[in-house]
């Protein structure tokens, strides 16, 4: 393992080596008129040239995505840690490499378009409004972001400063959204007032304590880059790459994982916005034969949280949506066969009609209405616009719109999208929060937030019936990170 590292290492530094002596080559080629080039071929003025944060993992397959439209140049690559870079630091000889993206910023910002984010979740409302504050289109990897005001002021600032917006809930470009959408609003199933949706997640480490045992820094990660805006704590063994979804510093639990890929389905197809009221059961552990397990920090092992959402245009009425983690499913519907499958096995989204029931797996893949004899010989006109490639489209789709400009093509989940969508499964973390919040009343100590439904002041961003849990809706960052500022 020392040894990889080490060559991975020694990649990186080539390629810094490299880049100085091809940079002068570099530019005089991002000149070349359109007509040298003859026809077939995209002039390097109509491709969007991108700047990536968090280039291993899931950056790693985004930008690869991006280069695949044809239509993009990976031109800055960024990560903390060069052993998660090294794969796409081969991929992309020619791509400038930082370590700190405030640097790359400062020093190119005049040299990109676009800016790729998929760093963890603590990071991604600074990282990005950086990048929208220069001017730049944002790919934001789910969840948006970490808190709720930070999901507000993106939504804001992609209104404000113009740009192309697009978070990376890719089964948001699926068809089978789109295909429910008709269904739905040809009638089949009525008017939905209920909505269900669980996960499998979390498979990483939660409502577990802080280890109390520190590790060494591997030598190829910057630690004080990687924390960013969350507190400072030690470094501990398995936090990285993987494992720090389970912890609130840095991590959205499963809700923040799986929940914009199973919820953008009732967002979509019945435009809700913001909720109202949020009320959840938690999960928790044994510490021993009589005890259960307090650990703040940490996200809980399962959880059952119920949204409620006004009423929109396209219900008659208040809908409920009901979120489950950690294995725990709703009832299966009557009108399912005992051995069909519910969801995919593990995931899925639930409908709930006046007049019937449809289903979906995760990324709204593979619609059906309930019972499943309905769909035979079925036939709804399709009204809306497929995106080519359906997920896999999504990243070209971003691509195009940055390269045609602001406001010129259609996107499955800018941020005026993406925003609302974050803040509601942000709110379902609000209430599971509150839920171990501690006061000591007459010398017992009581969780006062496990009675109550949590009532949302929207325009203000508060719960005004229990005052606690507010600190969780916007978090200060560690001393020598700005707060956000439009």
């Amino acid at each position: 393992m020392k040894e990889e590292e080490e060559k991975n290492t020694k990649i990186i530094q080539n390629r810094r080596d490299f880049i100085k002596t091809g940079a002068m080559a570099a530019a005089a080629f991002m000149i070349v008129p359109r007509h040298v080039l003859g026809r077939g071929f995209v002039a390097p003025s109509d491709r969007l040239l991108i700047a990536s944060i968090g280039v291993g993992g899931k950056g790693q397959s985004d930008i690869a995505m991006f280069d695949k439209s044809g239509k993009a140049n990976i031109s800055f690559l960024c990560d903390v840690d060069d052993r998660r870079a090294a794969k796409s630091v081969n991929a992309f000889p020619k791509a400038k490499y930082y370590k700190d993206w405030r640097e790359m910023f400062d020093k190119e910002h005049k040299n990109f378009d676009a800016v790729s984010v998929a760093t963890p979740d603590h990071n991604h409302a600074i990282q990005t409004l950086a990048a929208m504050q220069l001017g730049k289109h944002v790919y934001v990897q789910k969840p948006l972001t970490h808190d709720i005001f930070e999901a507000r002021i993106l939504t804001e600032a992609a209104k404000k400063y113009k740009v192309v917006t697009q978070m990376g809930n890719q089964g948001a470009s699926n068809d089978g959204t789109r295909i429910m959408k008709e269904w739905y609003e040809a009638g089949l199933i009525g008017d939905v007032h209920t909505v269900n949706a669980w996960t499998d997640r979390p498979v990483w480490p939660q409502g577990i304590p802080w280890p109390g045992t520190k590790s060494s820094v591997p030598e190829a990660l910057d630690w004080d880059l990687w924390l960013g805006t969350a507190p400072y704590k030690e470094y501990i063994d398995k936090l990285v790459p993987f494992n720090w979804r389970g912890w609130w510093d840095y991590g959205t639990g499963a809700l923040g994982d799986m929940g914009c890929h199973l919820i953008e389905a009732p967002f979509s197809v019945l435009n809700l916005k913001y909720a109202k009221d949020v009320q959840c059961s938690v999960g928790s552990v044994y510490v021993d034969e009589f005890k259960r397990g307090y650990f703040p920090e940490s996200c809980p092992p399962s959880s059952h949280v119920t949204l409620t959402f006004p009423k929109t245009d396209k219900t008659n009425g208040d809908v409920s949506l009901h979120w489950m983690d950690g294995g725990i499913q709703p009832e299966r519907p009557l009108e399912l066969e005992p051995n069909e499958i519910f969801g995919d096995g593990g995931n899925g989204t639930l409908f709930i009609g006046t007049k019937g029931k449809m289903m979906c797996d995760t990324y709204g893949l593979n619609p059906r209405l309930l019972p499943l004899s309905k769909n035979e010989n079925l036939k709804i006109a399709s009204k809306y616009n497929r995106v080519q490639d359906g997920a896999n489209g999504h990243y070209k789709q971003w691509v195009e719109a940055a390269i045609a400009g602001y406001g010129k093509h259609e996107l499955s989940s800018p941020f005026e999208i993406a925003g609302p969508l974050t803040e509601a499964l942000l709110m379902a973390n609000l209430a599971i929060r509150g839920y171990d919040i501690q006061k000591e009343v007459n010398g017992k100590i009581k969780y006062p937030g496990r009675s109550v439904k949590l009532l949302w002041d929207n325009e203000n961003m508060k719960i005004t019936n229990f005052d606690d849990v507010n600190q969780f809706v916007k978090r200060d960052y560690r001393q020598g990170w700005k707060n956000l500022v439009l």
